[in-house]
């Protein structure tokens, strides 16, 4: 089967299609025929090993010394299911489904085996393969962030980053519990995060939010502090008096399939949508790295994964 290796830690160009062997699911897995896939900015954080340098000894301990030990990256996907593994009963062969899986996902391919338990579970059945593959990585995460955050309804919420992957779902997810979003993004992106249900949407490059009058609950940074500590050194003044901040990186993400479930009711409700920027083909994800890394992406970049029948 054709797959997308990383043959070592660098830009975009390590990454090289392949013919690599068709993978037979174990006990309890699932094999996945993909058809789309997407380019997260933690495939380029992995690809790049872009880990602060105090902690790059560990990573490079985690994921290799000098290159990736599971070289096919890619945390999501969407596809049918192709076979099998002995005890699987939660799927049956043919079934549309999408996921994500943080370690070793290898959904830069042609086929994949996952965990049937897994986050997992079957498409929204009104979304084709691209858009079920663009909402699980930003949807499970901005689920997750916001219920460390502790974000309710009647909450006045700011969402820096508001255009990306995260931010797009958060702002969609966070309207939808009944809080009041604003967003924060370039001058490309006000519209498109203004339709997404944001009640206000600052321009970062024209003006600081935290000169405005207004308080916020909580300020979400759906980017990480590596893109915004510059941005939200007087971030504190924006605050309620009892508002809090909450980073991307404040905790390591663990999303549930019950979380997953959750997405596809609100996608096929209608209530949540998937953003998509741009989508290559799987030859030229080296390309789609090249485009993320320059991080101006509008919510998701997606890869398309033909099987010539």
């Amino acid at each position: 089967m054709k797959a997308i290796i990383c043959t070592r830690y660098g830009g975009p160009e390590v990454l090289q299609l392949a013919d690599v062997k068709k993978p037979e699911p174990k006990s309890g897995q699932v094999r996945i025929r993909i058809r789309a896939t997407a380019v997260t900015a933690s495939d380029g954080i992995g690809r790049a090993l872009r880990a602060p340098f105090r902690y790059r000894v560990v990573a490079k301990l985690l994921l290799g010394i000098k290159a990736p030990r599971r070289p096919i990256f890619g945390m999501v996907l969407a596809g049918e299911v192709d076979a099998l593994g002995e005890g699987v009963t939660t799927f049956n062969v043919g079934d549309s489904v999408f996921g994500f899986r943080a370690f070793g996902g290898g959904a830069y391919a042609q086929y994949v085996c996952w965990p049937a338990k897994g986050v997992l579970t079957t498409s929204p059945a009104n979304l084709n393969a691209q858009q079920a593959a663009a909402l699980p990585y930003g949807g499970l995460l901005a689920l997750f962030f916001m219920r460390k955050a502790g974000i309710k309804a009647g909450q006045r919420v700011l969402v820096y980053g508001a255009s990306g992957a995260i931010g797009t779902a958060a702002v969609q997810l966070i309207r939808q519990l009944g809080a009041t979003v604003t967003g924060v993004c370039s001058t490309a992106n006000l519209e498109l995060v203004a339709s997404l249900g944001a009640r206000d949407v600052i321009d970062y490059t024209r003006e600081d939010f935290t000169h405005r009058s207004e308080r916020y609950d909580v300020i979400f940074d759906a980017v990480g502090r590596r893109k915004s500590t510059r941005a939200l050194v007087d971030a504190q003044r924006a605050l309620t008096p009892d508002g809090k901040i909450f980073s991307v990186d404040d905790v390591f993400p663990r999303p549930t399939r019950a979380d997953l479930i959750a997405l596809k009711e609100l996608a096929e409700s209608g209530a949540l949508k998937a953003v998509i920027d741009r989508t290559y083909p799987l030859e030229e994800m080296a390309e789609a790295h090249r485009y993320v890394d320059a991080g101006h992406k509008k919510g998701n970049v997606v890869i398309t994964v033909d099987h010539p029948e």
